[in-house]
């Protein structure tokens, strides 16, 4: 009986891959002839038969214990010699057969892995045309102090705001607009747009001949399409008003308290900074809001506010102001002109400069746009379809299966910040309720225990991962302080929707991912845009299907050239990190990292995700609902790129890995409560999601 326990074997539980459940294992029968125990290898597999014919039931299971041969490779007649007559039949264990050897030899058993590598589709080699992008030149070489401005303003721009001299935006408008001109500015985000209206803004507040007060009221109103803009348009002002102490600067937003916004409108503002909504809320409800001095009217990033439909809002303003003040200065500032912003600048301007800037034209004024003076009404550039990037911008691509798209993020994500030194990220999502989903599951896996090191180990660089999320359904409060948090931050990784797309000033930001493709081209330059700016130099990186591969061209066509990056060299990371690290049988050394050992780790990194959520029916249910708002928003895009992005290309098994489940879901109405009649399975599967009513998380929400 000693001999025979010698060959029982207690594995502890690293014995394989994390998630992987141990195989039942059945305990060998002593009751077999002598007959048999003399046999052949195929006369043990016919004494198996017969045990399992048996009236008799296998005994208990004995946990954490797997009957293995041992690890030194031995014929199987020297191995029943060792068992003193009584060899038991060599049944390998269920799921994980042992492998023979012609030459009758056992090897230990096999593994079962996931599929993460298999069928998925064949990547495509990317064949575009080589584009001359158009690039801004940023800086000049001229100083503020040439513009005549004041010299407690030009000393506030050189020591508050650091900057000696002028970009070509901010040199080419604001002469124009110190001469009292209405004007068109379009230029690449980033580019310093915003000082460029509130430069001449304040030199001509400060220079009034009667000292303004406060209790006069608004003298400038500035529009700007999201609640983060306002808050950033408001801090530049309030810098560049610090000489100036008699001109109160103010905004009103959204999410904040309507009783405390009235309060500061009745003490006057001077230089209002305002979301459309919020301040048409106020037109029609507060009593003591007038626009009887206004000389300036801003709107900033105009093609956003038209985007997010405040067309109407924009219409009920114009006409309140209007009725009170007819002669004032107008400006419209946008990373893009589209038609509707060349709509509105031809009932909101009078006799304007339209001011473009891009390398090929940075002495001139409008090229493609109307002249000053000349008649006719505004156009759109002669070239609508090439958009301009910063000068410092390194634009790529990778192609990515559907079933690795979360592990290429992660992988990118713990390359760039856990394993080098001050990277600040930003991730963009289609829609808040993937924001909320991805954010959490990073949250607990990749800061969690579970990818803790091993004792022993040196402590992981974890720390310096930092996630933040911000999307339209949070509460302001919580919006301000990310927003805040992220700004003054050298290092982190703000996972968000298009809400950050337009405008913001995120400093020190070295690389843009885009996990889903934008909607528009004019989109795409407006996230990428959050990089590189004011003449820093940054990446960025959009993440495609293989059925998505046409998008590249799709860009390129608009002169937005990008080089590939390869997946393999994303995933090549894991490499680095132990806590990926594939466990083996006994003390069995890993071999050399190469790409079956990446794929091994990049199984481990999935099957943490997977673990997690299928920890409990809660976060499966919240992994569906994720999917399903994917799948919405992908069934929004614009019907010159459907043949790109068509919900019926998706397979819905590979998508579902990315949100960390392990199969295609069957029933996703019956998830979310939904009591229609179930159809077909695959028809139910894809064709309810696009009719389901949109919710308020799962729309594709800024």
């Amino acid at each position: 009986m000693a001999a025979d326990e010698s060959l029982l074997l207690n594995i502890s539980e690293d014995w394989t891959f994390p998630g992987f459940h141990r195989p039942e294992h059945k305990k060998f029968s002593r009751s077999v002839g002598a007959k048999e125990r003399k046999g052949t290898p195929k006369q043990a597999k016919t004494t198996k038969r017969k045990f399992q014919g048996d009236n008799e039931g296998p005994p208990p299971k004995r946990k954490n214990e797997i009957f293995l041969v041992p690890a030194k490779k031995t014929d199987v007649k020297e191995v029943e010699r060792t068992v003193k007559g009584k060899p038991e039949g060599l049944i390998s264990p269920k799921k994980h057969p042992a492998v023979r050897t012609n030459e009758g030899q056992v090897e230990r058993p096999f593994i079962k892995t996931s599929s993460l590598f298999k069928n998925n589709p064949e990547i495509p080699e990317i064949h575009r045309a080589t584009v001359k992008q158009v690039r801004e030149k940023v800086f000049t070489s001229d100083s503020f102090h040439e513009l005549g401005l004041h010299p407690h303003l030009i000393s506030t721009i050189n020591s508050v705001l650091k900057m000696a001299s002028m970009t070509s935006v901010q040199k080419q408008s604001i002469p124009s607009l110190l001469e009292g001109r209405d004007a068109l500015v379009r230029s690449q985000t980033g580019s310093g747009k915003t000082l460029a209206y509130c430069i001449p803004v304040v030199q001509s507040l400060q220079a009034m001949k009667s000292r303004i007060q406060r209790s006069d009221g608004p003298y400038a109103l500035v529009l700007v399409p999201t609640r983060e803009l306002a808050l950033q348009s408001f801090d530049t002002i309030q810098k560049l008003l610090k000489p100036f102490t008699w001109i109160v600067p103010g905004v009103l937003m959204g999410g904040e308290k309507r009783k405390s916004e009235k309060a500061r409108l009745r003490k006057g503002i001077n230089i209002l900074i305002s979301t459309p909504g919020r301040l048409v809320d106020h037109i029609k409800s507060t009593k003591n809001i007038h626009f009887r001095r206004i000389q300036w009217l801003i709107i900033d990033e105009a093609d956003r506010i038209l985007d997010l439909g405040f067309e109407k809002d924009i219409t009920v303003i114009l006409n309140a102001i209007n009725a009170e003040c007819e002669k004032r200065q107008n400006v419209l500032l946008s990373a893009t002109l589209t038609e509707g912003v060349t709509r509105l600048a031809d009932i909101s301007l009078h006799n304007p400069v339209s001011i473009s800037v891009s390398d090929e034209t940075c002495d001139q004024r409008t090229k493609g746009y109307k002249i000053a003076g000349e008649s006719g009404p505004l156009r759109t550039s002669a070239e609508p379809d090439g958009f301009a990037v910063p000068e410092k911008l390194q634009q790529h691509v990778t192609l990515v299966p559907s079933k690795l798209k979360l592990v290429t993020l992660a992988a990118f994500i713990l390359g760039r910040c856990e394993f080098e030194k001050d990277h600040k990220l930003i991730v963009f999502f289609s829609s808040c309720e993937l924001v909320e989903f991805y954010y959490h599951l990073f949250l607990q896996t990749l800061l969690g225990s579970s990818t803790a090191p091993a004792s022993g180990q040196s402590p992981s660089a974890s720390s310096r991962l930092k996630f933040l999320r911000l999307h339209g359904n949070m509460e302001q409060e919580e919006r301000t302080a990310v927003f805040q948090e992220f700004s003054l931050s050298k290092s982190g990784i703000l996972l968000c929707t298009d809400v950050a797309a337009r405008g913001l000033d995120l400093p020190q930001v070295t690389w843009i991912v885009q996990y889903n493709a934008p909607s528009s081209p004019a989109e795409y330059i407006h996230r990428i845009g959050r990089t590189a700016r004011i003449g820093c130099h940054g990446s960025s990186l959009l993440i495609l299907a293989p059925s998505e591969a046409e998008y590249v061209n799709s860009l390129a066509s608009h002169k937005i050239n990008v080089s590939e990056i390869k997946m393999e060299d994303i995933l090549s990371i894991l490499a680095t990190d132990d806590r990926f690290k594939a466990r083996r049988w006994g003390n069995k050394k890993s071999r050399s990292v190469g790409p079956q050992e990446i794929r091994e780790r990049a199984t481990v990194l999935q099957t943490a995700f997977e673990d997690y959520v299928h920890a409990s029916a809660e976060r499966v249910s919240w992994a569906k609902k994720a999917l399903q708002s994917f799948i919405r928003a992908y069934a929004t895009y614009p019907k010159d790129l459907k043949h790109i992005f068509h919900v019926r290309s998706l397979h819905l098994g590979h998508v579902a890995k990315s949100f960390g489940l392990r199969d295609a879901p069957q029933n996703l109405n019956a998830s979310l409560g939904n009591k229609r009649k179930s159809k077909p399975k695959r028809l139910q599967t894809k064709s309810s999601l696009l009719h389901l009513p949109h919710s308020k998380q799962g729309s594709p929400k800024p």
